[in-house]
């Protein structure tokens, strides 16, 4: 099927909240160990500031979801943009320690917001056929804007003691154009769907190239009256019953292998994973930039053939690699090597490598599979149970990851030992558990899972 001009502008616009939440990802590597110096921060302490954002992230995406059902996801998505800007703002002109956690917190609400409502929007104004690729230009983006933060990193480095608030204050240009943008298109089809304003979405259907707008329409009312039928009362239930415990379980532990593959430990520290690997400072910021090229250009060969090859394909193969080059990472950081892995250039290999793998796999794939599994008088709740899984392991790891690898010798070994096994046992959950969705429409899917 042949992708409109329409349907491509809303995609774009929407996955710029990808943008966004892929750069307040990774644009704290360039600051965090200026900002230590700055306020004399423990390990401990440190990982608390990396980790604000990702408590704010775990707040964003568990309260998403009510209003984007409420209110609609565009709406939520324009307030999404506000607080990315004021967080942009914030973090660059503090004074205090206090008050960058806070700002950092309200970045972090919009990016677990963005996680839910986001690739939501994308997924319900797609049609079936290209949904997979349109869903994932919301991955593409993020790795973009992490991508970009490397490189923004790298250009302010040596413009002064105050290059860090430049660093994290360039992001208001482009949190103040999604702003703009989101004020072009339209609503959901789905929501206003369930809101029954099906000429609104028949009209919207239309000009996204949608095949059989009425036949959609038609099938979404039939799923939404059994649901009526069976809960006595308004088309949004409770997700956590029986009949939603398998995707329910796909989601949270899809969600779950993601962060423990170290992805984000890698993405917050990657200049001081490449300074404990041999680099010196100011070259440990140039590594962290080919991670991200790797990361954009598998990230885009993951979103061009994830509608062909499938979801669990892509998550089987990525599994695989991931374990294979983190144990390589790990045995760099050896105790049988002085415990720092001093002098081993083959580590940016190590870690090209994972991102190639990660992000083929799990980075094409997370968000479109959770946005595609739970039905749609539950989905914004089912995405925000996904996106809030997935964050609150990554403060977790996030936090605890400079304390484990400078609290001992073998810190940096045993750190990166333990992703490459959680990607082993990942493998075993995909191959033996996981559904595909590939080439199946949102209302197919509820019906293959036995839902409805």
């Amino acid at each position: 099927m042949k992708i409109n001009a329409f349907l491509l502008r809303c995609t774009l616009v929407a996955a710029l909240g990808g943008f966004l939440f892929g750069f307040e990802t990774a644009v704290i590597s360039g600051a965090e160990k200026t900002i230590q110096a700055l306020w004399s921060l423990s390990d401990f302490s440190l990982g608390f500031t990396v980790a604000a954002s990702l408590i704010g992230t775990v707040i964003g995406s568990m309260i998403a979801g009510k209003p984007a059902q409420r209110y609609g996801r565009k709406k939520v998505l324009s307030v999404i943009a506000i607080m990315y800007l004021l967080s942009a703002l914030g973090c660059s002109l503090t004074p205090t320690w206090i008050l960058f956690i806070i700002f950092r917190m309200i970045g972090g609400v919009a990016v677990g917001a963005s996680s839910v409502v986001g690739p939501m929007y994308i997924s319900e104004i797609s049609p079936a056929a290209v949904r997979g690729r349109l869903t994932g230009l919301f991955q593409l983006n993020i790795v973009i804007g992490i991508l970009v933060a490397f490189l923004t990193n790298f250009a302010f480095l040596h413009i002064g003691a105050d290059s860090w608030r430049w660093m994290v204050g360039v992001m208001v240009v482009p949190a103040g154009l999604f702003a703009l943008l989101l004020r072009t298109i339209p609503e959901s089809p789905r929501w206003l769907i369930l809101n029954n304003r099906d000429e609104e979405a028949a009209s919207i259907f239309s000009r996204t190239g949608e095949p059989d707008a009425r036949s959609v329409i038609s099938e979404e009312h039939a799923l939404l009256s059994v649901e009526k039928v069976m809960v006595h009362h308004a088309p949004e239930e409770n997700l956590f019953t029986a009949k939603f415990r398998k995707p329910i379980l796909y989601a949270v532990l899809l969600a779950m292998f993601n962060q423990l593959s170290g992805i984000n430990a890698i993405l917050y520290y990657a200049p001081r994973i490449f300074e404990m690997a041999g680099f010196s400072q100011k070259s440990s910021f140039l590594p962290p930039i080919y991670v991200g090229f790797a990361n954009l250009i598998f990230t885009f060969l993951g979103m061009l053939i994830i509608d062909k090859v499938g979801r669990k394909t892509l998550l089987i193969t990525g599994a695989i690699g991931t374990a294979v080059f983190l144990a390589l990472t790990a045995f760099a950081f050896h105790p049988t090597d002085g415990g720092t892995g001093a002098g081993n250039g083959y580590v940016i290999f190590y870690l090209i490598g994972f991102i190639a793998f990660f992000a083929l796999s799990q980075g094409a794939v997370i968000w479109v599979f959770i946005s595609e599994i739970f039905p749609n008088a539950v989905r914004s709740q089912g995405s925000s149970l996904g996106s809030f899984t997935h964050w609150i392991m990554a403060a977790i790891i996030a936090w605890t990851f400079p304390i484990i690898v400078h609290g001992s010798p073998s810190g940096g070994f045993y750190s990166f030992i333990f992703f490459s096994c959680m990607m082993l046992v990942s493998l075993i959950f995909i191959w033996r558990v996981m559904p595909e969705t590939k080439g199946r429409t949102l209302e197919q899917i509820q019906k293959d899972l036995g839902i409805v």
